[in-house]
């Protein structure tokens, strides 16, 4: 039977918190994890995006705080500034509901260190949310103590590694108490994670939370054929034929971020865009602005995919796939989370077969659409082809070597040969059949009449 968070026996300022959220029932990855580590064991734990791991840690080390206590008791990391502020706020308003008052602080990159060293030389925090760049310049400058410290959060570690920042939190780490509690969070364990983890775990409990499937059942993914068509109009015409409550478009660089926004504002659409160009101020004000339903259409590339939570995003449009493949399951867990619907749309030319056959594989489930008269209509399979080569399996061997032929560069009228040729043997074919019929007919009327 599943448990309801009242049953943790939280302090009354979590409960309130909770009640604040609307949440009731803990998720998997929660009711798996809390208990565990309430009991200081150390974790591993494997979920996908959207699972609510980040209330699995923020819950039991917020609630084991010793408030007394005017030391930094908790440091979480985090590969990306926008993830930082997504945890931040958590935090915030879980301990807003607090009569103690209990400091966090909140590090990245491209904010303004020396206040902060200002800062740390009159209080230490108790909850330190951060980059790891910025966290351990603070430790390096001898301003943010952390020796103390008793938990050691690492999320989204496999991104931490593809971003270059496992260095830097191998330093964390080791600055920290050899007896800290260690929490990795990761979609997936790459091989290179593992040194690192065995270096710093000893027996970690480790929790795999299995998905009932890749992508949440919440979630209609389509898959639509640009035939040739600018892609950018196509993108118009279905930000514009329904009303997407918010509606997140994903493009594999920067460039094309620009291109799409740009042809999107040129049509009169209120359009705002994220990626690694833009200044940590613009992208911090960009996210407010979006955070506060400013803007229904957001352009990004793959930073807002595992950097970011936007509550409520009903459309993902994927202008193209992208090179890393697991970015696509990231991307489409954008929407249909919480147990709410939503429409995930996949844009490819047939230059994209491989990787959709990829993604198949990996057990992603398309649905065909195309937009006909304005509205999205369902298709045929793209892989009708392959019906097509069965029944040319059954053609004379002659015309076989005649049809792989024709895939070649060859004379003017010679593809209109090939095909007259197929024509007349399946004309013979059905004439050799019908006389084959009348024959029989004939034998039949013989034998009835003796």
């Amino acid at each position: 039977m599943t448990e309801k968070f009242t049953t943790y026996n939280f302090q009354p300022f979590i409960n309130k918190a909770l009640e604040d959220l609307q949440f009731v029932t803990p998720t998997p990855v929660q009711e798996k994890l809390i208990p565990i580590i309430r009991k200081n064991n150390s974790v591993v734990g494997q979920s996908e995006t959207g699972s609510g791991k980040t209330h699995a840690f923020l819950l039991p080390l917020i609630d084991g705080l010793q408030l007394y206590k005017k030391s930094v008791q908790v440091v979480i990391t985090t590969p990306s500034r926008e993830l930082a502020y997504q945890i931040y706020d958590a935090t915030k308003q879980i301990v807003g509901f607090s009569d103690d008052l209990i400091i966090v602080h909140n590090y990245v990159g491209g904010t303004d260190k020396k206040r902060q060293i200002e800062q740390l030389s009159r209080q230490q925090p108790q909850i330190v949310i951060g980059t790891p760049g910025r966290i351990m310049d603070l430790i390096k400058e001898q301003a943010l103590d952390v020796h103390e410290a008793q938990h050691f959060v690492i999320d989204e570690a496999d991104m931490t590694l593809d971003m270059g920042f496992l260095d830097q939190v191998d330093k964390i780490a080791g600055s920290l108490p050899e007896d800290v509690q260690m929490l990795v969070f990761s979609a997936t364990i790459p091989e290179k994670l593992r040194p690192f983890l065995k270096k710093y775990m000893s027996n970690p409990v480790i929790e795999e939370i299995p998905s009932s499937a890749v992508i949440s059942p919440t979630i209609d993914n389509w898959l639509l054929s640009t035939k040739g068509k600018s892609k950018e109009h196509i993108i118009y015409q279905l930000l514009t034929m329904g009303e997407p409550y918010l509606a997140l478009v994903f493009a594999n660089t920067k460039t094309r971020v620009d291109e799409i926004t740009d042809y999107l504002l040129k049509h009169n659409l209120k359009v705002a865009k994220i990626h690694g160009g833009m200044t940590p101020r613009e992208r911090k004000r960009v996210m407010r602005q979006i955070h506060n339903l400013d803007f229904q259409f957001v352009v990004a590339t793959d930073l807002a995919a595992r950097g970011i939570d936007i509550e409520g995003v009903s459309l993902v449009i994927n202008d193209d796939i992208p090179t890393d493949l697991e970015f696509f399951i990231h991307r489409v867990g954008r929407t249909g989370r919480n147990k709410m619907s939503g429409t995930a749309i996949t844009l490819y030319e047939p230059d994209n077969d491989q990787q959709v056959s990829e993604l198949e594989k990996m057990g992603i489930a398309f649905k065909p659409k195309e937009i006909k008269n304005g509205e999205i209509a369902d298709t045929y399979n793209r892989n009708r082809r392959d019906h097509r080569k069965a029944k040319q399996a059954e053609l004379d061997p002659t015309l076989k070597g005649f049809v792989k032929k024709t895939k070649k560069k060859v004379k003017p009228g010679y593809k209109k040969k090939i095909r007259g040729a197929i024509s007349e043997q399946e004309r013979q074919k059905r004439k050799l059949e019908k006389r084959h019929e009348v024959r029989q007919a004939k034998r039949n009327k013989k034998k009835s009449s003796r």
